[in-house]
Parts: structure tokens; C-alpha cells; sequence
């Protein structure tokens, strides 16, 4: 066997590399066994670890994981810390600070998809590019990809915080649209026509009937139509009262999405006659409103509901599927088509702003007014502070 410099067998199951990095002499055992071939493989991972010395993109802990001497080299800790480490350690540290449904949202796309791209990367060695690469591999929108890279952005954050790299390479940084093109979306909102809910009613019987009916007329967020209990109801003043919010991942009741999410939401007739029929079910219990029928328990979150319920009445129904929330888009939508003030309807929806309803639901709102303008020219003319065109 001819001599490979800075290459030799160390035992019958390892070779050892010795090198040079930043005048440190560097020893380190690759678990293969030494034959010819492998001896051969590691004078060429030893070429390359000079040239990427040579170059300065070498890095230590990429290279040899779990090495003490790594620790040497280390400019601050992210240096040597592995990303997926890291990202676990996170989510078990922010989980008692998260509601249930952010916790169990951040934990999917953090082991399903980031620790699966990234996970191999150290906390410094992560750079924007890294993340700019990837999405250009994935077909989906910009703000799926805004969400999926979002509890990056916030454990870089604390990462940051916590000195154990100097800036977030997400900071700042916004996820381009898909250029013209490239596959189309479908859009999101799609609501129900008259003619649909009618016949996604009339399908259903019992206990579920009386729950997509008022659903439809309220609008409210799947987390608040099944965390409402019977006192939350207010009809002497023909309004429910939204405060609490139960989702799939909570065992118990959380606050409601947004601080704007506590409110009161005005009932009509067909709520109220929903209500009425609901009564014989579950009132005397006092509690929830809407059961499982299948439990005769609360419903424990919209998996169980487009399961078992929604998608076969959608089906039997005739009716193209679309995903429960769809109920609230409907509402909203059906609202501003009627003429509402988006104003009241941001307010009825728990929006944070009623220019956020304008925009999401800009081509629900008729603009066919043909007197619009006329009040605001009548005001004036009444003012008397109109002059002749000349002035």
C-alpha cells in the first residue's frame, strides 16, 4: 500500500485525516473501514477540505459533526450548532407561551419540512440563499411559503437574542410572487351559492343541520363555532358572544385568533330558528352548543367535522367540494353583496381592520350605485359654499 500523506489507517473499522486549519494541527477519524478503495475516497475528502480551506468556506462542524476540536474554531455558538438541534430545543421552549394550535403548527413545519431541508446546516451556516434555493423547488404560493418559513424567521430571532448568531438572514426578507406563468392558484375564497347551501341543508339532518344553517349566517371561524357554549347566547338581544376558541391540537379553551376576535355577533332569524331547533339536543346540558352526533360530545376540532360530517353531505348533496371554512366566506361575502358597510362586516367577521375585509373581499362589494356621489353634492349645494364654474 503506497503512503497517502495525511491519510492513514487508524484501527480495522477507521481512517484518520490529518490537517492543518488556521495553523492548528487537526486530527480526525472517519468511521470506514481502511481498504484501498476507502483510503483512496479519503485522500480526496482531504483535497477537498484544504481547497475549501483555501477558499474559506470551510466549516469545521459540517464537516466532522460531533468533533470536540470544532469547538476551537468557533466564533460564537451558532458556529457549531446544528439547526436541527437547535429548532427542537426551540419548540420545546416556546411551547408554553404558544397556543396549542400555533405550537402543533409551528412542530409540523419545523420537522416535516425544515429540519428535512435544512436540518444538516449550523445555525451561522444558514444563509438566505439556502432558503431562496429551496423555494424555487416547491409549488406553492408565496404566502404558503411565507408560512411555512415563518417559525424560522422567529426562532433566528431568538437565536439572535440569545447571542448565538450576530443577524438573522431572514430578517427583513420577503418572499417573491410566482412570475407569470407558473401554475395558477386556485383562489381561496369560494364561496357557496344560495342554491348550494340549500341543498348542503336540506341533505343534512338532526344535530348537523342546525349546525351548518347557523354556521352559514354567522360566519363564524370553525375554533369558535365549536367552542360555544349555550351561555354565550343572548337572545333577548339577538347576538352570541365569540371569547373563546377550541382547536384541534388544544385540549383546552384558547383565546379567540385575534384581540378583535372577541366580539359580538348579530343573529338573524335563521340563526336564531338553528338555535331553536339546537335546543332539544344539547340545551339542558348547559354546555356546548353543537355536538358530535356520533359522541354526543363537543366536536374536538375541523378534522373531525370534514371527516365525518361535511365531506359525505357534500357528496350526497351534489356539491362541488370546497373545505368547511368556506361556510365564513360565505357569510362575509353573501353580507357586502347585500349592500353591508364593510365596517360592520369586519366587525361581525373579528377582523382586525375593516380595510383588511375591503381588500380580501373587494369583488363582493357591488359598485353598481348609479346616485352614488349625490348625497355628499346635496350636502354642499345646501351648505352654500358652491361658486359658478369661473371660480
Amino acid at each position: 500500500m503506497g503512503r497517502r500523506q495525511g491519510v492513514r489507517p487508524s484501527s480495522k473499522s477507521s481512517i484518520e485525516i490529518d490537517f492543518y486549519y488556521k495553523g492548528v494541527r487537526c486530527k480526525e477519524r472517519i468511521k470506514k473501514e481502511p481498504t484501498p478503495r476507502n483510503l483512496a475516497w479519503a485522500e480526496r475528502f482531504k483535497a477537498s477540505i484544504e481547497l475549501a480551506i483555501a477558499e474559506g468556506s470551510f466549516n469545521y462542524i459540517t464537516h466532522f459533526p460531533g468533533s470536540k476540536k470544532a469547538q476551537l474554531f468557533a466564533h460564537q455558538p451558532g458556529d457549531i450548532l446544528l439547526l436541527n438541534i437547535y429548532l427542537e430545543n426551540w419548540l420545546q421552549s416556546v411551547k408554553p407561551y404558544l397556543k396549542s394550535s400555533t405550537w402543533d403548527g409551528y412542530r409540523k413545519m419545523i420537522r416535516n419540512q425544515l429540519i428535512p431541508a435544512f436540518g444538516h446546516l449550523t445555525v451561522s451556516g444558514f444563509k438566505r440563499i439556502h432558503a431562496k434555493e429551496w423555494a424555487t423547488t416547491k409549488d406553492i404560493s408565496a404566502k404558503t411559503m411565507g408560512n411555512v418559513m415563518s417559525p424560522m424567521r422567529v426562532a433566528l430571532d431568538d437565536a439572535v437574542e440569545d447571542e448565538i448568531i450576530e443577524i438573522n438572514p431572514l430578517a427583513g426578507w420577503k418572499i417573491k410572487r410566482q412570475k407569470r406563468g407558473s401554475p395558477r392558484k386556485v383562489n381561496k375564497i369560494d364561496p357557496f351559492s344560495y342554491d348550494e347551501q340549500q341543498a348542503i341543508i336540506n341533505i343534512l339532518t338532526g344535530q348537523n343541520k342546525n349546525m351548518v344553517k347557523f354556521w352559514l349566517r354567522t360566519g363564524l371561524r370553525p375554533s369558535e363555532l365549536i367552542a360555544l357554549d349555550w351561555p354565550d347566547i343572548d337572545l333577548i338581544n339577538k347576538r352570541a358572544c365569540i371569547n373563546k376558541a377550541l382547536t384541534q391540537a388544544a385540549s383546552e379553551f384558547e383565546d379567540t385568533k385575534t384581540s378583535a376576535g372577541e366580539r359580538f355577533v348579530d343573529l338573524d332569524e335563521y340563526a336564531i330558528t338553528a338555535l331553536k331547533a339546537q335546543k332539544s339536543h344539547t340545551y339542558l346540558k348547559g354546555e356546548e352548543i353543537f355536538q358530535n352526533p356520533r359522541t354526543s360530545e363537543r366536536w374536538t376540532g375541523d378534522q373531525p367535522i370534514r371527516k365525518t360530517m361535511w365531506e359525505p353531505a357534500l357528496k350526497r348533496a351534489g356539491v362541488r367540494y370546497r373545505y368547511p371554512y368556506q361556510c365564513r366566506h360565505t357569510r362575509i361575502s353573501t353580507a357586502l353583496m347585500a349592500g353591508e358597510s364593510p365596517m360592520w362586516v369586519a366587525e361581525q367577521a373579528g377582523h382586525k381592520s375593516w380595510r383588511f375585509t375591503a381588500d380580501t373581499y373587494a369583488r363582493y362589494i357591488p359598485n353598481n350605485n348609479t346616485s352614488a356621489g349625490e348625497k355628499s353634492a346635496a350636502a354642499w349645494s345646501a351648505s352654500g359654499q358652491h361658486g359658478s364654474a369661473s371660480d
